[in-house]
């Protein structure tokens, strides 16, 4: 069965990588789940400031 998620892909510096993992089992997540909660709060923070953003 097709998924409907999208893969994204990050190169970053593994220091900066094992810091954010720390971050996110701190907060009971994986790093990827923090990854997308950080989105979806960037996101509606830009749309406040913007309007929300559409597609057709």
């Amino acid at each position: 069965m097709p998924s409907d998620l999208s893969k994204f892909t990050v190169r970053t510096d593994c220091e900066l990588l094992k810091k954010f993992r720390y971050v996110a089992e701190y907060n009971a997540r994986s790093a990827n789940r923090e990854i997308e909660v950080l989105m979806k709060k960037h996101i509606a923070d830009f749309e406040e400031v913007h309007g929300s953003i559409e597609f057709e």
